[in-house]
């Protein structure tokens, strides 16, 4: 599909290795002037890196882009969207500015500024929550560039906060494609100034909805006063040092060797390109490491006590299953989650409880073959609430399932990724909410992971 014509938009067309196979004049001819040759890959970097990131992700990109055009500067718009292998360009802007003299600013467009201003981060995000563009402000206050959080998810970025009802307003809005402007969040790294994030539906050419793109203003009234948590012993002290060191260089080698191993540049010698590609991988483990602990001394710590609070696990599962649908997908395994009319009412943290969910779902479609469907079931009678992660992996021997929940445990330490960390974890978070984590399995036929839960009584009305 062609984009519709626009009188102030010049169009362009590039093919999977980044060639200009079509371009108006203008594109053209900014292309020659930034030493490309004709039919060769577009030598515009600006507009080359929206076009990448369009057909890495197949979705629509638009987004600021300033070029540079010999002594000046030129302020674009790029609207880059996949067709096929292709990527087709609309740009408009093309205002030519000297980067020495600052034009003046209309009046009309400096209110317009300034009310944009007002909102602290911008973004946008696609069906699978992650980030197509974000502003620069959004990045710099957790200490990222653009460039570190694109391809991320949103929770990277922001910790959502539920209604009073227990409901994200954004997984809402996403469901009904519609736009929210109700959803609490906290900025990581920032947990004393809590912000209010607002998206509206983006929506391609064909008028399918692709994601949302929004902004987030502070919330400069106080936060109502939390419960005061006991005092830190050392390792808490510790693993708070240690979160602080580690995540933001790692997050940096994360991202610079994703880009390496997507070679954006030009062509890497393959071994090169499968060094970034290990790097990387080594880079997210040590991430998975280091969230881990920081849990580790958080259960371990005197007086460790989770909030209580009436949750449905069938709502539970089914966001697990959401957030975790695209790595799923990766892996080409389908993740079966509840019907939306199935409930299990129960006692517990629902942030604890979700977390407890999607480790075990991410366990379960590690060990689970190509094709493969992985299933959450819940119910609940009068002794407790139940929540099952059935998958169809190898199993796991009888002599091994209570060793699988022992600290840094791992059955096969030769296989990559884990921490030995998360079981372990996940049934001391269970048992802290007055619950359990078990796990019944044959070899060769799978296992089943079960969370139990204390249940509630449905209240009328």
């Amino acid at each position: 599909m062609t984009p519709s014509p626009d009188m102030d938009a010049v169009y362009g067309r590039i093919d999977a290795a980044g060639r200009l196979m079509m371009a108006d004049a203008r594109l053209a001819a900014l292309h020659a002037r930034a030493g490309g040759e004709e039919g060769g890959v577009l030598a515009v970097p600006q507009i080359a890196s929206v076009a990448r990131l369009a057909h890495r992700l197949g979705i629509v990109v638009s987004r600021p882009a300033i070029a540079a055009d010999g002594d000046m500067d030129l302020d674009l718009w790029v609207r880059a969207q996949p067709e096929g292998d292709d990527v087709v360009l609309a740009i408009t802007g093309w205002r030519l500015r000297d980067p020495h003299h600052p034009v003046a600013v209309p009046e009309v467009q400096r209110e317009e500024d300034f009310a944009r201003s007002q909102a602290e981060l911008t973004w946008q995000i696609d069906r699978g929550l992650r980030f197509t563009a974000l502003s620069a402000a959004a990045a710099a206050m957790i200490g990222k560039t653009e460039a570190e959080l694109i391809g991320k998810q949103m929770t990277t970025l922001f910790r959502l906060q539920e209604d009073e009802e227990g409901t994200l307003a954004i997984l809402s809005a996403l469901a009904e494609q519609r736009r929210f402007d109700n959803q609490l969040a906290e900025l990581r790294g920032k947990n004393e100034q809590p912000y209010m994030l607002s998206g509206a539906p983006v929506l391609d050419e064909a008028g399918h909805f692709v994601g949302f793109q929004g902004s987030a203003v502070a919330i400069l009234d106080e936060p109502e006063p939390q419960p005061v948590a006991a005092p830190e012993s050392d390792g808490g002290a510790f693993a708070e040092r240690l979160e602080k060191a580690l995540r933001a260089p790692l997050e940096r080698i994360i991202s610079d060797a994703e880009i390496i191993g997507e070679q954006p540049e030009g062509p890497l010698r393959r071994d090169y390109a499968g060094y970034a590609r290990d790097i990387a991988a080594a880079g997210r483990h040590l991430r998975e490491l280091v969230d881990d602990l920081v849990d580790l001394q958080a259960i371990e710590r005197p007086g460790f006590h989770p909030a209580v609070e009436d949750i449905d696990l069938a709502d539970v599962a089914r966001r697990a299953a959401g957030l975790l649908a695209v790595r799923a997908a990766t892996d080409k395994v389908r993740i079966e989650a509840p019907a939306e009319s199935e409930r299990a009412p129960a006692h517990g943290d629902f942030r604890r409880v979700l977390q407890i969910v999607m480790n075990l779902v991410t366990n379960a479609v590690r060990y689970s073959p190509e094709g493969a469907a992985v299933a959450i079931a819940v119910e609940a009678d009068a002794d407790a609430a139940r929540l099952c992660v059935i998958d169809q992996g190898p199993g796991i021997a009888a002599g091994d399932q209570e060793r699988i929940f022992e600290k840094f445990e791992r059955l096969d330490t030769s296989e990559p990724g884990g921490t030995g960390l998360g079981l372990y974890i996940a049934q001391r978070l269970a048992r802290a909410m007055g619950g359990d984590v078990k796990v019944d399995s044959i070899p060769g036929d799978g296992a089943r992971f079960t969370l139990l839960l204390p249940v509630r009584t449905e209240r009328s009305g």
